[in-house]
């Protein structure tokens, strides 16, 4: 209806994607982002914030649990694992960017990873299902970049 709210649009547009709207261009773009997300997380796993959130993290423990990347024995609950992976992403600011300034899969790629790790095994999902849930992260970023009128002013600050 026209009467639909802004937030409402934005819901249904998102919650209609599905793997029948991953392009081969969209998904031979998006493998390059994730190769390119783990390389320099795991070359951040050896800084010293990184070392200092995963050592503040090892206080939560939980039955469910997601790999931290660069670290075989050590696991942590979803949500710390894919802060800890975020972080060791970020670190040394070599993640990827877009205009106006935002990093992308650093923000969404250990979630979804973490998030794909701690399901049951009756419900993992596939590559495929991997791939969807990390271009609707992407595409949930860029349509609230568009929103924001903050992050439009971001250039125009420094």
């Amino acid at each position: 209806s026209s009467s639909q709210t802004i937030t409402g649009n934005f819901a249904n547009v998102i919650h209609g994607l599905n793997a029948n709207h991953l392009t081969d261009q969209v998904i031979q773009r998006s493998k390059r982002m994730i190769l390119d997300t783990l390389g320099v997380g795991l070359l951040g796993t050896s800084t010293e914030v990184c070392h200092k959130v995963t050592q503040y993290s090892k206080i939560y423990s939980s039955d469910i649990s997601s790999t931290i990347w660069g670290h075989l024995d050590f696991r942590l609950p979803p949500l710390y694992a894919a802060f800890v992976n975020g972080v060791a992403v970020h670190s040394m600011d070599f993640d990827d960017t877009w205009h106006p300034a935002t990093h992308p899969s650093g923000a969404v790629l250990p979630a979804v990873i973490a998030l794909a790790e701690a399901l049951p095994q009756e419900k993992k999902i596939s590559g495929l299902d991997l791939l969807l849930a990390f271009n609707v992260g992407i595409e949930v970023q860029g349509r609230l970049l568009r929103f924001s009128s903050e992050a439009r002013n971001i250039p125009k600050r420094y």
